[in-house]
């Protein structure tokens, strides 16, 4: 299964936002990369340069590589609605990203690696596909067996997720429901997804 296993703080000050979580190197260091660090004069980018970045960014948000990104992007260019805010939808109703948005897991590889695993299950059935497009009506679970995992426990434990309109969560039954499609102003991610559509475009 292919993914970035690359340096997540690098990355994270190139753009200058905690892309992959929560990350103290990143506060200690938040300027960009490489040699000169701060004191490097950069050149202004180009309009294509910043639509490339705010692509590149997206990818990284949601642990994706190229073909799978553009494969989505394609899809969304084919459906119904506003081809940037269809594409943030798909990347929000992936399996792993939702299991990372109700808090199983603390970060987005990790609810990765936790599907890929067989912990989790979609309406009653354990699914180990990352990319799997929950529909509304989908309820995600942790797996009977998978309940008692220390990493499980301890992430719904500590979990400083906030509340999501088209995600809802039982405690009781440790399962979550995929209510809707989320609204573009409802998804919390700093994408500007318009320079991704111009990017594509040309």
């Amino acid at each position: 299964m292919a993914r970035y296993t690359g340096p997540k703080t690098r990355v994270a000050r190139k753009f200058g936002e905690p892309i992959f979580g929560p990350d103290k190197n990143l506060e200690r260091k938040n300027f960009p990369p490489g040699q000169h660090g701060m004191n490097k004069k950069r050149k202004k980018t180009s309009e294509y340069g910043v639509q490339l970045r705010e692509k590149q960014k997206a990818k990284y948000t949601y642990g994706i590589l190229e073909r799978q990104f553009h494969n989505t992007f394609e899809k969304a260019s084919r459906s119904k609605g506003v081809t940037g805010e269809v594409l943030l939808q798909f990347l929000e109703s992936r399996l792993d990203n939702t299991v990372y948005r109700f808090g199983i897991s603390p970060s987005r590889a990790g609810a990765r690696q936790l599907v890929s695993h067989r912990h989790i299950t979609v309406n009653g059935k354990v699914v180990n596909i990352p990319s799997y497009q929950l529909k509304p009506g989908d309820i995600i679970g942790i797996r009977e067996k998978s309940k008692s995992l220390e990493s499980i426990i301890d992430s719904l434990t500590t979990r400083k997720t906030s509340k999501l309109p088209w995600l809802e969560w039982d405690d009781a039954q440790m399962a979550g429901k995929f209510m809707n499609l989320p609204e573009r102003t409802d998804i919390p991610e700093n994408i500007k997804e318009q320079l991704i559509v111009e990017l594509y475009s040309k």
